[in-house]
């Protein structure tokens, strides 16, 4: 069975009868290795052929699909038909040429690519590794009145699959004959997974992730300018299930319960973009997280759709209802100021003071950290004529909330997303090492428990499978060796040639930020510090070490990361399993290599030696240890 990209359910509201059906027969008569993308816009002209199939021995084909019937079709030349419809005659391109028109668009764009060229010293050399080719599909139109209405000298017939070619009951292989004959060569091929990685990151720009920011993963920075990009040697791409899921979400309410590094965020974004040109009302993002909001928001600002996409976190957004709708603060002297600001929006909505239903869609990040009366709050400002929800969920990151929190369901909260809920197992963030390191850490709050989708599952993350370093665990005879230490990390890594804004040291309090800045600061190491205003800056800083909270760093990604301090964890009478979570979240944050320090010993860094013992056993037993160098502990 082929894969519909979106999915076949999702698109069958905006499908012509003729699209329905050839998407069905598609998927029933094409095996599992075959892709099919429906309507997907395609290239920097953002054009939207009905379908493109993909196979790696086969090539790329375009399909153009129509509904016509054979009386509706007066006249008919090679390059326009004109047709009788109900608002007279009208006319239109032949279905042969938008095709290929796309096609060669395609075709051209590809063979740019070396890696998807013949090499020097073939006899083929230059010319694209795959065949592509163009068709059309007349979904109402027999062969019979085909050929009786003399379509064929218009529409070459092997280009064209008609109505009685296309049955419930036709042969799968001749169905697929008739698709391939539109070849106008065939040739051995076949692509390689990165071939096809890279046949999708020039077909569609909106799945390229920036270089080294696969965190937010939204685009590269020319995705959408009409002009030449530089091919790179390495792509890099959302995968296949990401685009699927990505593509395929569709109005109403909608959950997905994610692991840490699943793809959130950037599916999140992707979401943002296309609601971007779809809606005419606003969009609204919402996190807890000031960091990463202020990240989102200038990443939708770069993107140019910061008009429509409002980016907030939670109590920002709150004050800034408060604020446009004339309704006072509470008193800066209030006990809980931000607790009695939301409870002021929510009595706002409830007297008329502040309107419901202001956005065309709401999409939530760290959902996990959101109390149940922020959704009941929620879900009235969105407009019931789109009801356009979005939720992003891992409760192994829930480092704010309350045990009776996860208690709740989604239907008390009146987020209507029963059979609209997907789960996220695989994480692409982390490396095996680091993640099987964080995972074993802290396996006590990440116990996978059943439970049915009105209600908020624990999920156990499930590695990708890259691979790197096992993260290292150094003792030093003090605190102060301890910040040298760090600096000293820092200094090598860099003349390693990893740049300054790749590295982040995540700590457990404010003031120790305050004294690794100093520190850095005397090493003549440029760095940002995420500290009151700071955090909305926080990557306006250009190449510099970004020193942030546990709590801030949550949402965000690193390369390089060190976490200083594990010895005051967790604090004397503190919550451990609270301060477990936020350790984990902290550890998750590396992508390729994580330095734990401390200078004493606790709880987490008896259990943090024990998980790298573990995992260095793991691999030496797997005959895998060479792949991954051991990480250090002393």
């Amino acid at each position: 069975m082929a894969t519909l990209i979106p999915s076949r359910n999702t698109c069958l509201p905006r499908m012509t009868a003729g699209e329905k059906r050839l998407s069905e027969r598609l998927e029933q008569k094409l095996e599992d290795d075959y892709l099919v993308w429906y309507d997907a816009p395609i290239g920097l002209r953002q054009r939207h052929p009905d379908f493109v199939v993909v196979h790696p021995r086969r090539g790329l084909l375009v399909l153009e699909v129509k509904d016509w019937k054979a009386e509706s079709i007066r006249q008919a030349d090679r390059t326009r038909f004109t047709l009788v419809t109900p608002r007279g005659l009208v006319k239109e391109t032949s279905p042969l040429l938008q095709a290929r028109a796309c096609a060669l668009e395609i075709g051209v764009v590809l063979e740019r690519d070396p890696a998807l060229r013949h090499p020097d010293g073939h006899r083929h050399a230059g010319k694209l590794v795959m065949p592509w080719a163009f068709g059309v599909v007349l979904a109402n139109i027999t062969r019979r009145q085909f050929d009786e209405g003399g379509l064929a000298e218009v529409l070459p017939p092997h280009l064209v699959i008609c109505r009685d070619e296309m049955y419930e009951t036709v042969d799968a292989e001749a169905f697929q004959e008739r698709l391939w004959a539109m070849f106008p060569q065939v040739f051995p091929v076949a692509l390689t997974l990165p071939q096809l990685d890279r046949v999708r990151w020039h077909l569609f720009p909106d799945l390229r992730l920036e270089p080294g920011n696969g965190q937010f993963g939204l685009f590269d920075g020319s995705a959408f300018e009409a002009r030449a990009v530089e091919i790179p040697d390495l792509v890099e791409v959302m995968d296949q299930q990401q685009e699927l899921l990505a593509r395929s979400l569709g109005g109403e309410h909608r959950i997905i319960h994610g692991v840490a590094g699943s793809g959130k965020t950037m599916i999140l974004g992707f979401r943002a973009m296309h609601l971007a040109r779809a809606l005419g009302k606003p969009i609204l993002v919402l996190c807890y997280n000031k960091t990463l909001a202020a990240r989102l928001e200038r990443l939708m600002a770069a993107r140019g759709i910061a008009g429509q996409v409002q980016v907030y976190n939670f109590h920002r957004w709150c004050r800034h209802m408060l604020a446009s709708y004339h309704v006072p603060l509470p008193p800066d002297d209030a006990a809980d100021f931000f607790g009695e600001m939301v409870e002021r929006v929510i009595a706002g909505v409830e007297q008329g003071r502040i309107p419901r239903f202001q956005y065309g869609a709401i999409l939530i990040d760290e959902g996990h950290d959101f109390e149940p009366d922020w959704y009941r709050l929620i879900v009235q400002m969105v407009d019931p004529a789109t009801n356009s929800l979005l939720i992003l969920y891992d409760d192994a990151q829930n480092i704010y909330g309350k045990a009776e929190r996860r208690k709740a369901t989604w239907k008390s909260l009146g987020v209507q997303a029963q059979g609209r809920t997907t789960i996220l197992r695989l994480n692409y963030r982390n490396t095996l090492e680091i993640l099987s390191v964080a995972r074993n850490f802290a396996q006590e709050i990440l116990a996978e428990r059943a439970e049915d989708d009105d209600h908020i599952p624990l999920v156990a993350p499930e590695s990708a499978g890259r691979r790197g370093p096992v993260p290292e665990l150094v003792r030093t005879a003090g605190a102060r060796e301890e910040l040298r230490t760090l600096v000293t990390a820092l200094g090598d890594e860099h003349a390693r040639g990893r740049a300054w804004g790749d590295m982040a040291v995540i700590h457990r309090n404010q003031w120790e930020g305050e004294a690794i800045a100093r520190e850095l600061a005397g090493a003549g190491i440029p760095r940002s510090l995420a500290r009151g205003a700071g955090k909305h800056a926080l990557f306006d800083g250009g190449d510099t070490v970004k020193l942030l909270t546990m709590h801030s760093s949550k949402g965000l990604e690193f390369p390089f990361v060190v976490i200083p301090g594990l010895c005051a964890m967790p604090r004397a009478g503190g919550d451990e399993a609270e301060a477990a979570r936020l350790l984990y979240v902290a550890m998750t944050r590396a992508t390729e290599y994580l330095l734990l320090l401390h200078h004493g010993e606790s709880v987490f860094t008896r259990r943090i030696r024990a998980s790298i013992n573990e995992v260095q056993g793991q691999l030496a037993a797997a005959g895998q240890a060479e792949l991954a160098p051991a990480g250090t502990v002393r």
